[in-house]
């Protein structure tokens, strides 16, 4: 019989204290009694009666589609920041470049948000635009500050590839975009699904950027549960926070299925490669014998 050790003690206990506070807020979300911390039986009437807020289902959808918009965002410019930092090594201002990119990660976000409301201002008295402050407003701050973490995550990814499949590539023709897409962007698929990942739960649980880049009728899902939660934890709450976690786990999953299919998909087409490529060398010295015995005899 193994010895119980500390680490394993530790590492359950850490995990206990993160997803139990979920599990009890997702058990309390069919509790039947309006008093959350009192337990009145099973029922699902606030997942019913959720229908009926508005203004709850409505911070729920705009949050959702500004953490989509944001992930798609922050893996585009994020990705495109990595390969400049990771692939041309050399060029003016490199090093200027990089602390830029990267400053979103140590700067707190009161001062980002206030940057940014006194930007979108300025920007309003001088050509008209943002009008009013919405979801185009949190979604230009979100994609600003989640593109340093997928930048970080993509260039650690592409520091680690092999070059000699992209130099092979382009030895037989292919041109740098081709090479770019067909087989850069495949290998490095996984830490973009990882830096989409963290853009969208970033962007969904945000709080201080969006309280300042948002303008009346564009509260965020945070925004409306922290203004509830002052005034006392109501049951709908907890239904909407079990919603939003079975969102974001069921993403989560996708995102890894489809990764994990496309990195095996992967896989077996180097593996057939290899073998392909073994094959042909066998049967080129027995072609070569065969040409040589006629002229031998």
């Amino acid at each position: 019989m193994k010895r119980f050790r500390f680490s394993s003690f530790m590492l359950i206990a850490g995990l206990l204290f993160i997803y139990a506070p979920m599990l009890i807020l997702v058990i309390y979300s069919f509790n039947a009694s309006k008093l959350v911390t009192v337990w009145g039986g099973w029922s699902i009437k606030w997942y019913v009666g959720l229908m009926d807020n508005t203004q709850l289902m409505g911070s729920v959808v705009r949050s959702l589609e500004i953490a989509c918009y944001t992930a798609v965002a922050a893996v585009a410019l994020g990705t495109l920041a990595a390969f400049v930092l990771t692939r041309i090594t050399h060029f003016k201002g490199r090093t200027l470049f990089g602390g830029l990119v990267t400053a979103p990660l140590v700067m707190p976000e009161v001062i980002t948000g206030l940057s940014l409301l006194l930007l979108f201002v300025a920007m309003a008295q001088m050509i008209g635009w943002p009008q009013e402050r919405g979801i185009v407003t949190i979604w230009i701050a979100h994609t600003t500050f989640c593109a340093a973490y997928v930048a970080v995550v993509v260039s650690a990814r592409l520091r680690e590839l092999d070059l000699s499949i992209e130099e092979a590539a382009m030895d037989l023709g292919a041109r740098p975009w081709k090479v770019f897409f067909l087989i850069t962007i495949p290998m490095i698929a996984p830490s973009l699904g990882a830096g989409g990942m963290m853009s969208f739960a970033l962007s969904l649980d945000d709080l201080v950027l969006a309280s300042f880049v948002s303008g009346p009728g564009s509260t965020t899902l945070p925004m409306e549960v922290f203004s509830a939660v002052r005034l006392g934890v109501k049951p709908e709450i907890n239904a909407v926070a079990s919603l939003i976690l079975l969102a974001v786990s069921l993403m989560t999953f996708l995102v890894w299925f489809f990764s994990r299919r496309a990195e095996e998909s992967r896989k077996r087409a180097i593996q057939q490669a290899i073998e392909e490529g073994a094959a042909d060398s066998w049967r080129q010295p027995d072609a070569r014998r065969a040409q040589q015995a006629p002229e031998a005899v």
